[in-house]
């Protein structure tokens, strides 16, 4: 039997996610499809076809980083060196990813396709361990849940401190919009090295996995042969398609649909902020999951009835007037929204933790980080594409580029119509609801119950 697991290595283990979640993902997610258009200075298609080509990168550096993952061997065991000694390039790649350079159309575009690309493949070699972590702390079912609930409280925690925190350290900063992006990318870069290297050094890896030693293909066929895999991908492409709409849609909302920055009582409610407000409930809720769970009495029914409170108060969002009086209503709503994602957010890396087991038992081998990495790739797949149809729809219902006395390319204010205010707000609203409903249809279909 285990020796219990101190608090200090959950902590430690939050930090992790903390560092890539509730920073840097936080931020690619929510400022990156506004700071690329109307700071950067991409076009729609431009920005589109950055995060489309970066999808397909990741296609293959995910699965390639769980299998070297698995196969690595080191005095500071298999999955945490990668942590240890990837903390630093994370920050660094981070940081210069959110600085604008003065170059023409196309070095800008060189620059931040190089930087994108890179950044990527950083956070893949960060996070794909990262997760695979959570398969040889322990073997315990229970220890696993709250390694998985700590995890999304630490994500959700940072998520909530990072938000909250940004356009009043913007206005602190000071200067141009790039500027304060700049310096702003190099301050969230140095908390992001900091807390992934705190995850390499308080954790521990206590189970040795059972190594294929030799690179073989077959343990990518046997994934497709491994129907709760599936069926988890599935349901993970789905989690971040309906996080990542509302996310990269929620400043174009908030600066088009509701006429900009909303102040109450001196609290600024820019876009950031504004979802801060479902961080602070996902962070509540997702320490709940777990007692959640068990009084439902497994993972499936439990993921069913957190997918049902997203959509239900998705669709009540749209129906929500589009004017600022209404803003307290919207925060409400993007609360009880909360909810569900909360509850639903560490069981599904509970579940990868399942699906790894199942494989090993099936398999006769170890495939903790290629089936952990599957998790990596449908987060960054899900919100990264979900960003580029954002951008992708809003062309398509109208919106276009110009460039403003500067020579710097802006969103033109004249194509802003009814039209392309009604789809971001469908995109917020009715969109994210359709995909909850979807992951309520594929959680029926997972065959592990527990």
């Amino acid at each position: 039997m285990e020796n219990r697991i101190k608090l200090s290595e959950k902590l430690g283990y939050a930090l992790g996610d903390a560092a890539a979640g509730g920073i840097t993902w936080k931020i690619m997610s929510i400022a990156f499809p506004l700071f690329f258009t109307n700071v950067f200075g991409l076009s729609f298609a431009d920005a589109a076809t950055l995060m489309l080509i970066a999808r397909m990168f990741d296609v293959v550096t995910d699965p390639l980083m769980g299998s070297l993952a698995d196969r690595t061997q080191s005095r500071w065991g298999t999955y945490r060196p990668w942590l240890i000694f990837g903390a630093v390039p994370l920050g660094l790649v981070f940081a210069l990813l959110l600085y604008t350079p003065d170059l023409g159309p196309v070095g800008k575009r060189i620059w931040a396709y190089s930087l994108y690309l890179l950044m990527m493949a950083v956070y893949t070699a960060v996070n794909v361990p990262y997760g695979s972590l959570l398969g040889v702390m322990t073997a315990d079912d229970n220890e696993k849940n709250q390694f998985s609930s700590y995890r999304m409280v630490g994500a959700y925690a940072m998520g909530f401190v990072t938000l909250l925190s940004f356009p009043y350290l913007q206005k602190l900063v000071g200067g141009t919009e790039a500027h304060q992006y700049a310096v702003l990318g190099v301050f969230f870069g140095v908390l992001a090295a900091v807390g992934t290297l705190a995850c390499g050094l308080l954790t521990r890896e206590r189970l040795k996995p059972v190594r294929a030693e030799k690179f073989s293909f077959k343990q990518f066929g046997d994934l497709f042969k491994n129907k709760p895999w599936i069926i988890l991908t599935l349901i993970g492409v789905c989690t971040n398609f309906f996080n990542g709409f509302r996310y990269a849609v929620a400043g174009y909302m908030i600066t088009y649909c509701l006429g900009g920055d909303v102040t109450v009582s001196g609290l600024i409610i820019n876009y950031t902020v504004f979802m801060t407000f479902g961080e602070l409930t996902c962070m509540i809720f997702g320490g709940l999951s777990p007692k959640f769970t068990q009084w439902v009495g497994s993972k499936r029914k439990a993921f069913v009835w957190a997918a049902l409170i997203c959509a239900a108060f998705s669709i009540a969002f749209f129906f929500v007037p589009m004017n600022p009086n209404f803003i307290w209503v919207m925060v409400v709503l993007v609360v009880l929204t909360s909810v569900g994602v909360g509850l639903y957010s560490p069981l599904l890396w509970s579940m990868y933790a399942d699906v790894a087991d199942y494989a090993t038992e099936k398999n006769g081998t170890s495939s903790t980080g290629l089936i952990f990495s599957s998790g990596t790739m449908a987060q960054k797949f899900g919100t990264a594409i979900s960003g580029s149809l954002v951008a992708l729809f809003l062309g398509l219902a109208g919106a276009s580029m110009t460039t403003d006395v500067m020579g710097n390319t802006i969103v033109d204010p004249a194509s802003i119509t009814s039209s392309v205010l009604t789809m971001i707000w469908s995109l917020f609203s009715l969109f994210p609801a359709i995909i909850a409903l979807l992951m309520v249809l594929l959680i029926r279909l997972y065959p592990i119950k527990k």
